[in-house]
């Protein structure tokens, strides 16, 4: 596996690498494609630059923009830096017929953010995203591996505020 000059996983994480890839037939590398972006994302800051997705391509030996095409294509990777806590609001169907857009409009204002910003503080980054599967608990959005569910614009003030004083 070729590296970058200016960028490498660390050792630690070059195992994991090629534990991954030892998974998938020989000229098949890039269906490690995802949980190698996974990994890319937690290692060098929490977000995919342009060099942090060449060096994955180089990796798996295929083309920077097959590379681009599908860390574009999913919500669940930032293409940006982004705030401590990445709120992800569930704007579908079901979230949306039991308030999901109230919703965002009171985070946007408790905020002072709108929809793909990151608060002045760096604590907050809003994103709204598609089905997360918890229609039954609609309006929700999700904070890294967690679910806030039911949610309204009186105790979204309290799940902010357990965020701020964390």
């Amino acid at each position: 596996m070729k590296e970058s000059s200016n960028l490498s996983f660390s050792e630690q994480s070059l195992q994991k690498v090629k534990e991954i890839l030892s998974r998938y037939p020989q000229g098949k590398e890039k269906s490690a494609l995802l949980p190698l972006l996974h990994m890319a994302e937690a290692e060098f800051g929490g977000w995919l630059s342009p060099e942090v997705m060449d060096y994955v391509a180089t990796i798996l030996n295929i083309q920077p923009i097959e590379v681009y095409e599908v860390a574009t294509f999913y919500s669940m990777f930032n293409l940006k830096p982004t705030g401590k806590y990445v709120l992800e609001v569930c704007r579908t169907g079901p979230c949306c017929l039991r308030g999901a857009e109230n919703l965002l409009d009171k985070i946007e204002e408790k905020l002072g953010i709108k929809v793909g910003e990151t608060s002045a503080d760096g604590l907050f980054t809003l994103k709204t995203v598609e089905c997360l599967a918890s229609c039954g608990t609609a309006p929700m959005m999700q904070v890294g591996d967690k679910y806030y569910e039911n949610l309204n614009e009186e105790n979204i003030e309290t799940v902010l505020q357990s965020f701020r004083n964390n």
